[in-house]
């Protein structure tokens, strides 16, 4: 029966006796559990690569000398999967609890269908470290929605998702998204060689494109991304541009390789800070000034044309919120945002006749270049829907949706491990862990 049915009766009988259903009785539970001892194997049979005393499997993760590259996470998922299986247990992490993979589909459903109402994720010690010690000045106990879990995440979570996934306030933004994504079309144009082939560093502009169009819901601003006065080396945009990518580039040697930065403050420990440091103040700046331009109109009020700072200034007057909120966006969706733009450009040239079917589509509903985009135009690209969700079936934009779970088997009971669940049916540079 192997390890699948063993997780489920496992997890099943786990949430029915928290009370996690109204329709498991006394008896349902006991036999679960029987079910469970039936065909469950230990937790230490799970497969995976073995620990060397003393240095666990941290070692793999070392250059030179470890099998493991950091960089190429989605190769070292694949491998897991194909030498052991469905299920892998990566154990002997130092400083860090047990990571149990799942590669099925179902599972991936159960876990994400059985999790309570405020799942314990992990909190990313660096970006941890960063809100709670190094700026907690200016973060204090509203650290947003990364890296924190628990009640304060529900809270902070629960008060902007109300403003923030109100329908009307997200058609406020088709033509501010418009504008920014023809900017951006221009820019392709006019950047493009006598070959008509795009620069090498064309993922850059798509980044300066995810950000202006992030800043203008964010900052309620336009921050000229696309303009070509644009200076590489002293202009706002690029330091937010160069600083994210350097969260990313950083964050994972942070988190998967011996926490040295725990004891002494090393180059990328330094450099990470650093990039922290360049959003939060870059994202503070222009949350004054959007503040400072509502003051001067008056009162802050909400209507029915409010934008969504005006709206997160409105519920809270500190523009601490709002610039936390700016953050946490800035540092989930400009890298993924570009990451499944840039996939789904990919796919179209790898298949023009697809690419031209989404053409005819977007001709008939936009006959004219003069034609303006509405929300009710946009329910109409079917076609376009369904290519960027091929594509991000395919090619997700983040690689890993954590939970941890306290207790896994028995006697693992005080041992927290975070089940990271791969989709096994998708290519795994689109893997999705849970």
């Amino acid at each position: 029966m192997g390890f699948r049915i063993g997780l489920t009766c496992w997890r099943s009988a786990l949430l029915a006796s928290r009370g996690h259903t109204a329709r498991c009785t006394a008896s349902s539970v006991a036999a679960l559990k029987d079910e469970v001892k039936e065909y469950a194997r230990p937790y230490s049979e799970v497969p995976g690569p073995k620990p060397l005393p003393l240095v666990g499997n941290t070692w793999r993760f070392l250059p030179f000398i470890g099998d493991f590259s950091i960089e190429e996470i989605d190769q070292v998922s694949r491998d897991l999967y194909r030498q052991y299986g469905r299920v892998v247990k990566l154990a002997g992490l130092m400083g860090r609890p047990d990571m149990l993979f799942l590669y099925d589909a179902d599972e991936i459903e159960r876990v994400f269908r059985n999790e309570e109402l405020m799942p314990h994720r992990p909190s990313m010690p660096s970006l941890n470290y960063y809100k709670h010690v190094h700026r907690k000045d200016f973060f204090g106990d509203n650290a947003g929605v990364i890296a924190v879990h628990g009640e304060k995440w529900y809270k902070f979570r629960t008060r902007v998702q109300q403003i923030m996934l109100q329908p009307r306030t997200a058609k406020l933004y088709v033509r501010p998204i418009e504008e920014t994504a023809v900017a951006f079309v221009k820019r392709a144009r006019d950047i493009r060689n006598s070959d008509l082939e795009v620069p090498d560093d064309f993922l850059n502009e798509i980044h300066k494109w995810s950000l202006e169009s992030i800043a203008r819901v964010a900052l309620d601003v336009r921050l000229g991304c696309m303009d070509a006065q644009v200076s590489p080396s002293t202009s706002d945009t690029q330091k937010l541009i160069d600083a994210v990518i350097t969260f990313f580039s950083n964050v994972g040697v942070l988190e998967l390789k011996f926490p040295l930065w725990k004891l002494f403050t090393t180059p990328t420990w330094r450099k990470y800070i650093n990039a922290l440091d360049t959003i939060t103040n870059l994202s503070m700046k222009h949350i004054n000034a959007a503040l400072e331009r509502l003051r001067s109109s008056g009162p802050v009020h909400v209507d029915n044309d409010s934008s969504l700072l005006q709206r997160i200034l409105a519920l809270d007057p500190d523009p601490r919120t709002a610039c936390i909120l700016a953050i946490d966006m800035f540092l989930v969706g400009i890298d993924t945002t570009s990451t499944a733009v840039a996939s789904i450009l990919y796919q179209l040239s790898q298949h023009p006749e697809k690419q031209e079917i989404l053409y005819d589509e977007i001709r008939t509903i936009l006959p004219s270049p003069n034609t303006t985009l509405t929300a009710e135009r946009l329910e109409q690209l079917n076609y376009l829907k369904a290519c960027i969700k091929e594509t991000l079936r395919y090619f997700k934009s983040t690689a890993t949706n954590t939970r941890i779970h306290f207790q896994l088997m028995e006697h693992q009971a005080t041992k927290p491990v975070p089940l990271n669940t791969i989709n096994a049916h998708l290519s795994i540079s689109g893997c999705t862990q849970l």
